[in-house]
């Protein structure tokens, strides 16, 4: 990227993700993957009741929240905590960072802003449900622990 990017988060357009019935949110990128060497960053809007993301934790990613409007239940390998606008959270990249956040709202959004320190290949683990996800460049693809096998399995 070359030079200065200068915008209104409200201006950014919104994608919805809505697949889940427990999961759906509205995300605007200023800074997607490609644009900036190694920065994320994104509004997001959660509506009530809803969550982002599954609890989870990367081992390169580190991703840092401020909570711009709204409240919500943040959920750790410490515990659950309520978190509101003013919040700045950090999480690290390993499994002290495992993270959900949950819109505790039933009537308005819960915004964010997220800012992550990307690598070009990230593994995030899902504790809960045994999964892994392998995110990066040309890759974007999440698969069950139990589905290990031998490095020369099928060689």
């Amino acid at each position: 990227m070359c030079g200065i990017k200068h915008m209104n988060w409200q201006d950014i357009p919104a994608k919805r993700r809505a697949e889940h019935e427990d999961y759906q949110y509205d995300r605007r990128k200023f800074l997607g993957f490609g644009e900036a060497s190694n920065t994320w960053v994104s509004v997001y809007e959660i509506p009530p009741g809803k969550s982002a993301y599954p609890y989870h934790y990367h081992h390169k990613n580190e991703e840092t929240f401020f909570i711009l409007r709204g409240q919500g239940l943040l959920k750790t390998p410490e515990g659950e905590r309520t978190v509101r606008a003013g919040d700045l959270l950090f999480f690290p990249a390993n499994s002290d960072g495992a993270h959900k956040l949950t819109n505790l709202s039933d009537t308005e959004d819960l915004v964010y802003l997220d800012f992550d320190v990307v690598h070009d290949l990230d593994v995030a683990v899902y504790p809960e449900t045994g999964k892994l996800g392998v995110w990066g460049k040309n890759i974007n693809r999440v698969w069950r622990e139990q589905d290990d096998v031998d490095y020369y399995d099928g060689e």
